[in-house]
């Protein structure tokens, strides 16, 4: 077990206009990575019907800093906390920031993991967000290897 490792699991509403998405997402990506590798902090990313949902982990006091930073992104907003606990070991260790949801594939997971589910990020508990970011980030490492 990693001493202090903690997981914080998150959902906010996007505010970003439609024709600067792709791009504020690409930034969003490349930030969080740099920060994320620095800090290390590991998780995945969520982009789907205009909200995100993350899934961080690493120490406490670096996971505070990352979110406390999330909450003052005018990006986010409705920035809701799901859960913020202890954790015996990475559930994404080989991802700074694996993200899911900017392709065509992505999406007919995301619709099929919405039925599975009922996966509504207002509705979202930290398990549900969690399992979703799972299998798609583990599809995902298939797809490449």
């Amino acid at each position: 077990m990693e001493s202090g490792l903690h997981r914080l699991v998150y959902y906010s509403r996007n505010r970003i206009p439609e024709p600067d998405l792709v791009d504020a997402i690409a930034d969003i990506l490349a930030s969080s990575r740099r920060n994320n590798a620095a800090s290390d902090i590991s998780g995945a990313l969520m982009f789907n019907a205009g909200c995100f949902g993350q899934v961080l982990e690493g120490r406490r006091e670096a996971l505070e800093a990352t979110f406390n930073r999330i909450q003052r992104d005018a990006r986010h907003r409705e920035v809701s906390l799901l859960a913020f606990e202890p954790l015996a070991q990475r559930g994404f260790p080989h991802w700074s920031m694996g993200f899911v949801g900017a392709r065509p594939i992505d999406a007919r997971s995301f619709a099929e993991i919405g039925q599975a589910t009922g996966f509504d990020p207002s509705q979202a508990t930290s398990d549900k967000l969690l399992a979703a970011l799972h299998k798609l980030t583990i599809k995902d490492e298939g797809a490449r290897g």
